[in-house]
């Protein structure tokens, strides 16, 4: 059998005295899609940042794409892509520089940063610096910022918000089911995150509510998770 994209038993992590995750269990498939469903402060931010190797895990046991974190974060960090609330881009530079910067610290051919823009339609504004474009404009630069360098495992967070109907379904090959990557996907729509998921895991208070295939899930159940 393949080796797991992520492989989690009794994960847990504080914030101080707070627990903003505790005793997260679950193995999803290389390839497969997770999607995270779970109200504001469910610990659905924190779940990504951990496997982003962004936060330590202060216990339990977490594999990212068959490395163990913390210890061996290095190895993965090359092979995932985070695209989370914060685009992670310099707002002075422009897009073609924000990506270029980006492409040489994983260590790719220039000719890869055009292919981005234009993937996600900014090819003529690519030249502008960040700080003039439109929350549109920059969640999909954020988007070829986190793919760029096609990356194994996607880490998505609310990756439609401030998209039209025509910018996210252009987005698709990169970041939906298409892309054939695993996904960990945090969503507040539980219709649609349910729909493009192999397993579904709903968090409340950072503890799990269930994790189970997305088919097996009730989606009116799920959205009792936000009441």
């Amino acid at each position: 059998m393949a080796e797991p994209a992520i492989a989690l038993e009794g994960l847990e992590r504080r914030y101080g005295e707070r627990v903003a995750l505790h005793g997260v269990t679950l193995r999803l498939q290389a390839g497969a899609t997770l999607a995270v469903l779970g109200p504001n402060g469910a610990g659905k931010t924190t779940l990504l940042r951990v496997l982003a190797t962004l936060l330590r895990p202060h216990a339990g046991r977490a594999f990212v794409l068959g490395s163990p974190l913390p210890d061996d974060g290095w190895r993965v960090r090359g092979r995932v892509g985070y695209l989370g609330h914060d685009p992670l881009l310099y707002r002075d530079l422009s897009g073609r520089e924000n990506l270029a910067y980006h492409a040489r610290l994983h260590g790719l051919e220039p000719r890869r940063v055009d292919e981005l823009l234009d993937a996600v339609g900014l090819g003529r504004r690519a030249e502008d610096p960040v700080r003039d474009l439109s929350k549109g404009m920059v969640q999909r630069l954020a988007v070829a910022r986190a793919t760029l360098h096609d990356p194994d495992l996607l880490l998505l967070d609310e990756p439609r918000a401030n998209l039209d109907p025509a910018a996210a379904e252009a987005l698709e090959p990169l970041i939906g089911r298409a892309s054939g990557q695993a996904r960990v996907l945090v969503s507040h729509d539980v219709d649609r995150a349910l729909a493009e998921a192999d397993l579904a895991l709903g968090l409340r208070g950072g503890r799990q509510a269930f994790c189970l295939p997305a088919g097996e899930v009730d989606a009116t159940a799920a959205r009792e998770l936000y009441a």
